[in-house]
Order: structure tokens, then sequence, then C-alpha cells
């Protein structure tokens, strides 16, 4: 469905001339919800009283001149991020019953700028998925096709902006979680450079990976949340203390830029024929628009996907530890000492992909294979980081696909490793820590959306929205 708004400048037009008020715009995107919800799966919970006086709250700011930079903006949430009061349950059901104590970095910001929150939306269980169908809650389906995933692991948060549910969504992003979702939605999802955003108050699958970012129908709006969200927070060490750009006011791109397109990516025999088309489609139209366009070779593209699951599986082992049931969350009721207490609530409280990467990464780290595969797993990362920042040195971005098809049947990924391997194009951003944007890029012969991915230099997010925001306005050639 054609979204009402697509971007939030729109609404603040209709807002200031007084056609429209934020109490309104929630009852539209409430009325979406309670049409849609049950079919699509997307809202775990919907805060729809919540929501209303908000919207009540900032209606009146509006009225004061005294609203923030974000009003008007209703947005959905991932259930992986903390939001104080309210249910954090990772879609899994060994958080049964938990509810966060503290609002997350990202989302207080959010809040500060008058952004609405409409729900908390289904993922796949601990962002472990790239299909949405391992939530504890049931999958997710394509508002595109209902018989289709939506891509995971922010699949709800992807589909709640193309049904328009919501005006956008914030996911969260480890090796694509946010742009292969996007791709399968046809809407935008921005992979910022790691440390950009504040990690405090996500829950941790890898944590020398994950990423908060936005899915927006519009690139100004992907680069209002990435300013609002960003820069330094005393409650995270790791995140970055560089200065953040008003990226929403940078969005005039250069005259001409240095393009690199991953040969050895767009040659490969599993790569649909239409997704080949759009890209070379794409690179054609960059053409003609007078920018240098040219193949390059990334010789490390069948080691990206092995390095990138031992080492985020290698976290996860570490980082889930902390669910063992005996402080909060699901407990097993059977259990009859401490150890099968342990056994019991973690056997039933994960479900079977958790299950599958926990011991992946606790057999990964173990005494007798930690340097054989973690060890050198980090060697390869450090390789592929280099290769990556070296070719972004020589190009302005590199342009690749999203996904190496369009999105595919639920239950048609049976076997795990052809399930990581729909990953190949989106991992590569994540092991070198840059930022990476998904945009739309036509649709294939049965009307689903292709996605595009450009890649730059790590805290060129500026750059990187304004070339993307050029593509997003000029359609490719045909």
């Amino acid at each position: 469905m054609k979204p009402l708004f697509s971007s939030l400048s729109e609404i603040q037009r209709e807002l200031a001339a007084g056609t429209t008020s934020c109490r309104q715009l929630v009852e539209y995107y409430l009325d979406n919800i309670a049409q849609r919800n049950a079919e699509l799966n997307v809202f775990l919970e919907v805060w729809a009283d919540e929501a209303r006086q908000q919207a009540l709250a900032v209606d009146e700011k509006i009225a004061n001149g005294t609203a923030g930079k974000l009003a008007g903006m209703v947005i959905g949430l991932k259930d992986v991020l903390a939001y104080q009061g309210h249910s954090l349950q990772s879609s899994s059901r060994i958080l049964d019953g938990f509810k966060s104590l503290f609002t997350g970095t990202a989302v207080q910001r959010l809040l500060a700028e008058d952004a609405i929150f409409i729900g908390r939306q289904n993922c796949d269980e601990f962002a472990m998925g790239g299909s949405n169908e391992n939530s504890a809650f049931g999958p997710v389906r394509n508002a595109q096709d209902t018989s289709r995933v939506p891509g995971g692991s922010s699949g709800g948060s992807a589909v709640a902006v193309q049904a328009d549910m919501c005006l956008a969504s914030i996911g969260s992003d480890t090796g694509g979680s946010v742009r292969q979702p996007a791709a399968f939605c046809g809407v935008i999802g921005l992979k910022p450079t790691y440390s950009r955003i504040s990690r405090y108050g996500l829950v941790a699958f890898a944590s020398s990976f994950d990423q908060i970012g936005p899915i927006t129908h519009s690139i100004e709006d992907a680069a209002r949340l990435l300013e609002v969200m960003a820069g330094a927070d005393g409650y995270d060490s790791t995140a970055s203390e560089q200065p953040v750009p008003a990226y929403s006011e940078l969005l005039t791109p250069a005259a001409q830029y240095r393009i690199g397109y991953v040969a050895n990516a767009i040659d490969r025999p599993g790569l649909q024929p239409e997704v080949h088309e759009a890209l070379e489609n794409t690179l054609h139209t960059l053409r003609g628009h007078g920018h240098v366009v040219e193949a390059v070779e990334f010789p490390l593209l069948e080691e990206m996907i092995p390095t990138y699951y031992i080492l985020t599986t290698a976290e996860a082992s570490s980082n889930l530890s902390r669910f063992d049931g005996v402080k909060y969350g699901y407990r097993a009721p059977d259990a009859t000492d401490l150890e099968s207490l342990y056994k019991k609530t973690r056997a039933q409280g994960f479900g079977p992909e958790v299950q599958r990467r926990i011991m992946l990464g606790t057999f990964v780290l173990s005494a007798s294979y930690y340097d054989a595969y973690y060890t050198k797993a980090q060697r390869v990362r450090r390789l592929i980081k280099e290769k990556t920042d070296e070719l972004l040195r020589q190009y302005d971005f590199l342009v690749l696909p999203t996904t190496p098809t369009t999105a595919f049947k639920l239950g048609e990924k049976q076997d795990p490793v052809s399930m990581y391997l729909a990953d190949i194009f989106t991992v590569q951003a994540s092991l070198a820590g840059v930022p990476a944007i998904s945009i739309p890029a036509g649709q294939d012969a049965e009307g689903l959306p292709i996605g595009l991915q450009i890649l730059s230099g790590a805290f060129r997010e500026a750059d990187l929205l304004a070339f993307a925001n050029t593509l997003t306005l000029v359609p490719t050639d045909n």
C-alpha cells in the first residue's frame, strides 16, 4: 500500500498548516495496525493509549512553538530496545514477563525530540535470523505477498513501515538485520558506522557487530533519526566521541563520485537475474550522470560468511549466558535442582536457532578449537576490514546488491547453511564496521522489491546519505 506520508517533512508541513494533528496521525496508524496486524504479525504490543497521550502532549508543544525536531514522527521499536516500564523480550520465551528497568540511550534521545512510540515489533529471536521465522511469537509476513518472508531479523520493523503502520521503525543490524528486511520490503534501511549510535539499552547479540539503525520511506527521515540518536554516551564506552553532523541538512551530493562495484559479487550463479539487472541498470544510470564507475575485485568474498558466523556465534554464546532463569524471565517449572534449572530453562526458553548459535559459539571458543576457529576468524576479519577500507579510500562508495534474491517463501529455507548464505552481501560492512544503506531498486517479475546496497568509509554517513538520496529521487533506466 502507498503510505499516506512518505516523510516527516510532509507531516510537519500539514501540522504547521493545521490540516492534521499528531492525534489524528496516531489514530490513522492505529487503524492500519488494527486492520493488518493479525495477518502480518508485526506488533507484539501496541501502546495505543500511551501513543494518544504522547500525541496530545506533542500537539500542545507544536501550538506553543516548543516541539522537538521529530514532532509528528510515529515510530515502532524492535523488540530488542529497552524502554522503561515496557516489555522487552527479544521475541524469546526466555524473557517472558520481563519489563525494562530503564530506557536505552537511542530511545531516550528520540523521546526527547518528541517522537511518538506506537508499539513493540516482532523480530527473529535475539535478532538471530534472516527471515523473521525464528520468533517465539510466530513469523512476520511480507505485506507485498503474505506467503513470503519479510527478511530478518528486523522483519517486523520493516513490514510496519512497508504496510504504513508507522512512519519509521528503529531496528538493529548485526550482519544485515536492518538492510536485508528493508530490501525485501521495498523501504530504506541504514546501518551506521559501528559506534556511531550508543548500544546502551540494546539487547546484545554480538557486541562487536551490533548497531542500531532506522528503517524509513525517505533518506531524509533516516538522516534525521541518525542525527538524533548518534553521538557520545557515558553509558557506552564504545560509542564514538566524534561530533555528529546535521545529516538532514547535508543531503546535497557532489557533482561527481568515484564508485566501485564488486564484480565477483554480481557474477555469482546464485544471484537472481532480476537482481543482477537492477544493479546493471543502476550502474548505467550512474555512468550517464557523469560518475566514474569501475569494477573492483574483493578477494575475500568467500571467507566473509564463515568469518562472520564464527565470530558472532562466539559472542552470542558469551552474551546469552546471562539468561538462566535465576533472576528474571522464564524459569523451567519442572527443575529439581540448580543444574537442572539451568539446563531445562535454557532448553525450553531458547528456540532452535538460538540454541544452534550458542552451541556453535561455545564450540569455537572451547580450548581445543579456539585458535583453529576464533583466533583465525579474527585475523581474517582484520584482512576484510583492511581490504574494505583500502577500496573505500580509492572509491567514494562501493555498490552491490543487498540480497542475492528477492523475498523467498515462508518455510523455503530449511537448511541453516542456505539461510546463512543469504547474508553474503550484507556481512562485509558489519565485519569492517563501515556504514551501509539499502535502498529500493525496482521490482522483480512478481512485483517483489529489489534492494541496492551502498557502502562508504567509516563516519561518512553524510556523503552516503546524500548519494543515496540522488538514487532514490532519480529512477534507474530500464
